[in-house]
C-alpha cells in the first residue's frame, strides 16, 4: 500500500465515528502543521526576538556604512562672553589684566575616511568674531577654506579589516535570522505533535471506554446465564474502570498540551484548537552531498568560520604593526584672513599651510611586543584548529541528519502499516472473545498493542517532520521547492 493511501486510511479510521472532545460552546480553530508553523513564525516570542536581533544587526551595519560616507558637520559657539581678570604673560613677566570681551564662531567641515590607506581627509571653512568692550574694537578672523589630510604611515589599518569583517557580520546575521525561524518551526512542530498525540489519545480512550463498557455488559449477561466465571466479570469491570480513569487523565493532558500550544502561538484561551494530522508526506529523498554543499553555502556558521579567521588575522596584524616603527603624517592647506571690517575679511586672504610628521620608535620594551605577537599568533592558530574541527563536526551533523531523515520515511511506512494491522487484529480478537474462543488476557493484549501502534504512528510522523525541519535549519535550503530559504528582510524593518 502506498504511503498516501495508508495515511488517508488512518485518518478516516481515526476521525470516523467520534464526537469532538471540545466544548461546543467554545469557538474551534482547525489547524494544520503548516498553519501552526506560519502562526509561530509571525507571533511566537522567539520569532519576535529573532526579528529584533536582525534589526539591531541591520542598523549596526548601516552605522558602519554611514561611517565611511562623507560626514558634514556644523559646529560653533554663537555667543561666548567673558568678564574677568586673567593672567597674561609678558616679556618682562606676568601680570593680571582685565579680560572683557565677547566672541562667536561658526565652522562647517566635510570629512571622509579613506578605507584603503587608513587615513582621512577633511574640508573646512570657519568664521570667528571678537568684540573687545574695553576699547570698543571688533575684529573678524576667517578661514574661507582649508584642506587637511591625516595619514598613518606603516601602522595598523583598522579600516581595511572593518571593510572585510562588517559585511560578513551582516550576512551572518541574515542567515542567523533564517536559522532562528527554522528553530521556531522545529519548536512549533514539537508543540503540534504533542497536542496531536494528546488529542488522539482522548479519542483512543473514548473508544476503549465504549468497547469496555459493551464488553462488561455482555460479561454480566453471560455471568447471569452461568457461562463464565465471576473472575472474568471482575476483570471486565476493572477494564471498564481503568478506561474511565485513563480517559479523565487523557482529557487533562489534552488541556495542558492545548494551553502550551496556545501560549506559544499567543492565541486566546477561549479558542479551542483542533489539529488536523498531515494527510501525506512528501516523496522526498535528500542527497547527502547536496545537503553538505547547501549547508556550507548558506549556514551562518560557514560565514562565521571565515569571519573568525579574518578577525584572528587582524589581531596578528595589529600586534605586529603596533610594536614597530610607525609614523603619522598630517598635511593641511588653506586660506585665512583677519580684519576689523566684516566686508573685508574674505578679500585678500593669505595662504596657510602646515605639515606635521609624528614618529613612534620602540627602543626598549623588555619583550612586551614580542610577547604580544606570540600571543596573537597562538590565538590565530587556536582559531584555525578549532574551525577545522568544527567544519568536520558541521559536515558530520548534516550527514547524520540526512541519513536519519531518509531512513525515517521507511520507518513511517512501517508504523502506518503496523497501526492498520494492529487495528484489524484487535477487531478480530474482540470478535473471537465475543464468541468465547479466547480469554480476556489475549483481548487486553491486543487492545494494548492497538493503542501502542496508533501512538507509534504519530511518533513516527512527529520524527519525520521534525527531521525535515531540522535539515532545513542545517542547510537553509527548501528541498520541496528546490531553492534556498529566503525572507523578506526589507519587510522586517517596518
Amino acid at each position: 500500500m502506498k504511503m498516501k493511501k495508508v495515511t488517508l486510511y488512518f485518518l478516516l479510521l481515526l476521525f470516523s465515528g467520534f464526537e469532538p472532545v471540545f466544548s461546543q460552546s467554545q469557538e474551534s480553530t482547525y489547524l494544520k502543521l503548516e498553519d501552526v508553523i506560519l502562526i509561530a513564525q509571525q507571533r511566537a516570542p522567539d520569532a519576535l526576538i529573532a526579528t529584533h536581533r536582525y534589526r539591531s544587526s541591520y542598523w549596526q551595519y548601516r552605522y558602519f556604512k554611514a561611517d565611511y560616507m562623507p560626514q558634514l558637520d556644523l559646529s560653533g559657539a554663537p555667543v561666548s562672553f567673558t568678564n574677568a581678570y586673567t593672567y597674561v604673560q609678558t616679556p618682562t613677566g606676568g601680570v593680571y589684566a582685565p579680560y572683557y570681551q565677547m566672541s562667536s564662531n561658526l565652522g562647517l567641515s566635510l570629512k571622509q575616511k579613506i578605507g584603503f590607506t587608513g587615513g582621512d581627509i577633511s574640508l573646512s571653512s570657519s568664521l570667528r568674531s571678537l568684540v573687545y568692550f574695553d576699547d570698543g574694537e571688533m575684529e573678524f578672523i576667517s578661514n574661507p577654506i582649508g584642506i587637511t589630510l591625516n595619514q598613518p604611515l606603516f601602522g595598523y589599518n583598522s579600516f581595511k579589516w572593518e571593510r572585510k569583517v562588517e559585511p560578513m557580520k551582516y550576512n551572518e546575521a541574515r542567515q542567523e535570522y533564517l536559522e532562528q525561524m527554522e528553530t521556531v518551526a522545529i519548536t512549533a512542530t514539537n508543540y503540534f505533535f504533542n497536542l496531536l498525540l494528546a488529542q488522539i489519545n482522548v479519542k483512543i480512550q473514548e473508544t476503549n471506554l465504549a468497547n469496555n463498557d459493551t464488553l462488561y455488559q455482555i460479561a454480566k449477561g453471560r455471568y447471569n446465564m452461568g457461562t463464565i466465571a465471576e473472575n472474568e466479570v471482575l476483570n471486565m469491570e476493572l477494564n471498564y474502570l481503568n478506561s474511565r480513569s485513563q480517559l479523565e487523565a487523557a482529557k487533562l493532558d489534552l488541556q495542558m498540551r492545548k494551553f502550551d500550544l496556545s501560549s506559544f502561538l499567543r492565541i486566546q484561551d477561549e479558542t479551542d484548537i483542533i489539529l488536523i494530522p498531515p494527510a501525506e508526506v512528501p516523496d522526498l529523498v535528500v542527497n547527502v552531498s547536496d545537503a553538505v554543499d547547501y549547508a556550507s553555502a548558506h549556514r551562518s556558521d560557514a560565514i562565521a568560520f571565515e569571519r573568525r579567521l579574518l578577525e584572528a588575522n587582524s589581531v596578528v596584524d595589529q600586534a605586529k604593526k603596533e610594536s614597530r616603527f610607525s609614523a603619522n603624517l598630517s598635511v593641511s592647506y588653506g586660506l585665512n584672513n583677519q580684519s576689523d571690517v566684516f566686508q573685508s575679511v574674505y578679500s585678500g586672504a593669505r595662504d596657510q599651510q602646515s605639515v606635521y610628521l609624528g614618529l613612534q620608535i620602540p627602543i626598549l620594551d623588555w619583550g612586551r611586543a614580542k610577547g604580544r605577537i606570540n600571543m596573537a599568533e597562538s590565538q590565530q592558530e587556536l582559531v584555525r584548529t578549532s574551525i577545522e574541527q568544527e567544519k568536520i563536526d558541521f559536515n558530520q551533523e548534516v550527514f547524520l541528519k540526512v541519513m536519519q531523515f531518509n531512513m525515517q520515511k521507511n520507518q513511517l511506512a512501517i508504523a502506518a502499516k503496523s497501526d492498520t494491522v494492529a487495528e484489524r487484529r484487535y477487531d478480530f480478537t474482540k470478535q473471537r472473545y465475543l464468541i468465547g474462543t479466547i480469554d480476556i488476557t489475549e483481548l487486553n493484549s491486543s487492545m494494548t498493542d492497538k493503542d501502542s501502534r496508533k501512538k507509534g504512528y504519530i511518533a513516527a510522523l512527529h520524527s519525520y517532520w521534525l527531521n525535515f525541519y531540522e535539515i532545513r535549519k542545517l542547510t537553509l535550503y527548501d528541498f520541496m521547492k528546490n531553492k534556498p530559504i529566503e525572507a523578506d528582510f526589507d519587510g522586517l524593518l517596518n
